[in-house]
């Protein structure tokens, strides 16, 4: 059964043209300061591109510590006030980002509404997180150390989280059993950083899971040693509020970096990552699909860059737009001068259950190396009527059917996972949202 396809101009027109410019641009470069300051000292209010949150029931202080990611405004009448830097959507890289929520989420007070963790049952190391607090009694961290992560970032959000995280290292040829991690939330903002550093042909699979409600961000520091392999699988599942991830990755000689996402709850989320293949033969792989429902954004923005030559890289993305959501999914390859020989592969693909939903597409290329293979696609469409006909034509009702070809149309993103077990969670949760429609 055929995957749908773009059903008509107007629908296809949904995606965005292709970059072929072989420059550096301004709208992809990473800023060390994207800061907003307050205009004149008022900011009692958060607008698109930037925000502040109310610090009065701080402890008054003549010279408050700096936090990364927030900067000191005026005091007033002896109380700090303490501004949420923010990109703004005029930022290339931002335009679908709305953010705006993210001040009255961090000021938002925690409640006593715990949910339970949902783990899949790997038998290996799990940890616990809650609010960005680690549950010791919970847990069982085995090989991951506790602690001060040091993992700077100039990225705006992803700077944010500093101070204790949590941390995987394994020597040369060593094998780890699947590292499993729920992040539960509980209102307001909880930041915390990671790092994940494999030495040469060291092999590692984490799995991550975020539940609850509030602002869940996180940043997170990898770097693979020649040979190592890692598998990354984060699915999203908070039933409100906002996630935002920041994976910053540095892929060695011969090494395999792969992450695959689902969104599949009710919050907001961005992911964000840019993956540098440092080393020859690197190969780095990120993907998934983003299930959106209601008036829900969800968007991923990634960046492979190609350093040495002989890498791959693959994109493959899907993303499912119902009711007034919107999925925006922004993959961006860059090929530098000595890279000879790299094969990338984009594939944005959005699927429209309403017509009042809306998918952004946008691949890019940024090649300046002239022996390469590297293909992009981007189409957004509907199920297609036929397909829907012949089920229901088969007895199935129309809304089983609407199910089945639309858990299909998600189903190559998400069966690049590797360990069975994981993939049928995955698709279970897919298969859960799809039921609530």
């Amino acid at each position: 059964m055929s995957s749908p396809t773009a059903a008509s101009p107007a629908l296809a027109a949904r995606s965005w043209r292709t970059s072929w410019s072989a420059r550096d641009t301004e709208r992809w470069r990473r800023e060390d300061d994207l800061s907003i300051p307050p205009r004149n000292g008022e900011g009692d209010h958060a607008k698109h591109g930037g925000g502040v949150v109310r610090a009065d029931s701080l402890p008054r202080s003549k010279t408050p510590p700096p936090a990364c990611g927030r900067s000191p405004s005026p005091c007033r009448g002896g109380v700090v006030v303490t501004t949420l830097v923010l990109p703004a959507r005029n930022e290339e890289a931002w335009r679908w980002a709305d953010l705006s929520r993210l001040p009255a989420l961090a000021e938002a007070a925690p409640t006593a509404i715990r949910p339970e963790p949902r783990w899949i049952g790997l038998g290996g190391p799990h940890l616990v997180f809650v609010d960005g607090v680690f549950d010791a009694a919970a847990s069982d961290p085995g090989r991951v150390a506790l602690g001060a992560v040091d993992a700077a970032t100039g990225h705006p959000l992803g700077r944010l989280a500093t101070g204790e995280g949590w941390t995987l290292t394994l020597a040369a040829d060593a094998v780890a059993d699947p590292v499993e991690i729920v992040h539960i939330a509980t209102g307001g903002a909880s930041h915390l950083p990671a790092r994940i550093a494999l030495a040469d042909d060291a092999v590692a699979h984490v799995v991550e899971t975020f539940i609850g409600a509030g602002w869940s961000n996180r940043l997170t520091a990898i770097s693979l040693g020649r040979s190592a392999r890692l598998m990354r699988s984060v699915r999203l599942l908070q039933d409100s509020g906002f996630v935002s991830l920041r994976d910053e990755v540095r892929v060695g000689e011969g090494a395999s970096h792969v992450a695959i996402m689902l969104g599949a709850g009710g919050a907001d989320s961005r992911i964000d990552a840019h993956i540098d293949c440092i080393g020859e033969a690197a190969f780095a792989e990120m993907g998934g699909a983003l299930l959106t429902r209601g008036k829900q954004r969800q968007e991923a923005a990634v960046v492979v860059r190609h350093s040495e030559p002989s890498g791959q890289s693959r994109q493959i993305w899907r993303a499912v737009a119902a009711d007034a959501s919107t999925a925006s999914l922004a993959a961006r390859v860059e090929v530098a001068r000595d890279a000879q020989k790299t094969d990338g592969e984009q594939s944005l693909r959005g699927l429209l259950l309403q017509r009042s939903a809306t998918v952004n597409l946008k691949p890019e290329l940024e090649i300046f190396a002239d022996d390469v293979k590297c293909a992009h696609g981007a189409t957004v469409g509907e199920l297609d009527a036929r397909a829907l006909f012949y089920l229901e034509s088969r007895g199935i009702e129309p809304a089983r059917a609407r199910a089945l070809l639309t858990r299909a149309f998600v189903a190559d993103a998400l069966d690049r996972i590797g360990e069975e077990k994981v993939r049928e969670t995955f698709a279970a949760d897919a298969d859960a949202w799809l039921a609530g429609l």
